[in-house]
């Protein structure tokens, strides 16, 4: 669906997400699904699964978690912890590496 196209938000990353049902709502990228464009965020557009009894869920029943959402509707954080554009700019030895639009700082 993307082919090659580079990710601004890495596994990790503290985001927000800027819209639908969540907007506003703070969390860390857990992981990205790089072919679909989603990320999966803690705590973000929670879904509810019924599931059988388990080892890890012994009684069953129904619980909550994490659904992907698509890239386009989160935003990197900076440093201090507000959404921000993400750049990329040759760094030290010559490699490539994230910073925030906003402040000009790198991004880790």
């Amino acid at each position: 669906m993307l082919g090659r196209v580079k990710l601004k938000v890495k596994k990790g990353d503290s985001v927000t997400v800027i819209a639908g049902d969540d907007k506003g709502k703070k969390g860390r990228v857990l992981e990205v699904l790089t072919d679909k464009g989603r990320a999966i965020v803690e705590g973000v557009n929670l879904v509810s699964k019924h599931t059988k009894p388990n080892a890890k869920h012994p009684q069953g029943g129904i619980i909550k978690q994490e659904a992907a959402i698509h890239i386009s509707n989160l935003m990197v954080n900076d440093g201090s912890g507000t959404p921000t554009r993400v750049g990329r700019r040759m760094g030290e030895k010559n490699k490539l590496v994230r910073y925030a639009k906003t402040t000009g700082e790198e991004i880790k």
